[in-house]
């Protein structure tokens, strides 16, 4: 269901540009997969999609994956953040806020300044206004679907996690659960990291979060281990067979 509304999602996206198949964008979301294990926070994606169009194509196909994308990250980020406050609040975590304060407030600094400095300047044909001209024609019904279907995904990859959690007989209610799991995702969302050691990420994370619930450690490494194995391996090995057999410009 993951990957089949991950597939969904594809196949909406690179439609506005190109008419595409449900069969393409199953094996253009897998191909992708595949070639983004070794680059960090999958970004590797955007040029392996783009490879399955005409090159006229590629700039728009590099953006709409940006858009798809941003609205899985946006809807990670704001359920996270919401599990994350009640997880703080809840067991009475020590933050220092001034720092993280400071770091955003960082952050969103050099982030205007890249984007001011760089906004007209292009790269092979590639500049950021262009792109927020393209981004800006995406209608408005096409935002709204790509936001459900990215919502929809995080309410089935988050309940795959509680699901393992009954399956191994975890004493945690619920709320808890959902609570720790939306807490992971947010905390691991935001630290960059090679998409093949994604599991490590995660399970360490999550080590630390199910500690505050008294669940046993081998319990969280064993479901972030079978979460790894069936949402990246089983697909990444089956993209494995669509890299091999590549061939440029597979959508007419």
């Amino acid at each position: 269901m993951n990957w089949f509304l991950e597939i969904i999602k594809w196949q909406t996206l690179a439609s506005f540009c190109v008419k595409t198949s449900r069969k393409n964008a199953a094996i253009q979301s897998l191909a992708s997969l595949t070639t983004s294990l070794i680059t960090p926070n999958r970004i590797g994606e955007y040029g392996a999609k783009a490879l399955y169009f005409k090159k006229p194509f590629r700039k728009q196909i590099m953006g709409l994956n940006l858009v798809g994308n941003f609205y899985q990250m946006i809807i990670t980020l704001v359920f996270g953040v919401i599990g994350f406050g009640y997880f703080v609040c809840n067991h009475n975590i020590s933050i220092d806020y001034s720092s993280i304060l400071y770091f955003l407030l960082v952050s969103i600094l050099i982030f205007f300044i890249l984007f001011f400095s760089f906004k007209n300047v292009s790269f092979k044909g590639y500049s950021i206004e262009k792109a927020r001209i393209f981004i800006n024609k995406i209608p408005l019904q096409l935002n709204v679907k790509v936001s459900l279907i990215s919502l929809f995904r995080f309410v089935v990859f988050s309940h795959q996690f509680y699901f393992l959690l009954l399956i191994f007989k975890a004493d945690i209610s619920y709320t808890n659960a959902i609570i720790a799991i939306t807490t992971v995702y947010f905390i691991s969302s935001v630290v960059p990291m090679l998409s093949l050691f994604d599991v490590v990420l995660k399970g360490t994370v999550a080590i630390w979060v199910f500690s505050f619930f008294n669940i046993e450690p081998l319990i969280i490494l064993s479901i972030t281990t079978l979460m790894w194995i069936f949402n990246f391996m089983f697909p990444a090995i089956i993209g494995s067979y669509f890299v091999l057999t590549f061939k440029p410009n597979f959508v007419k």
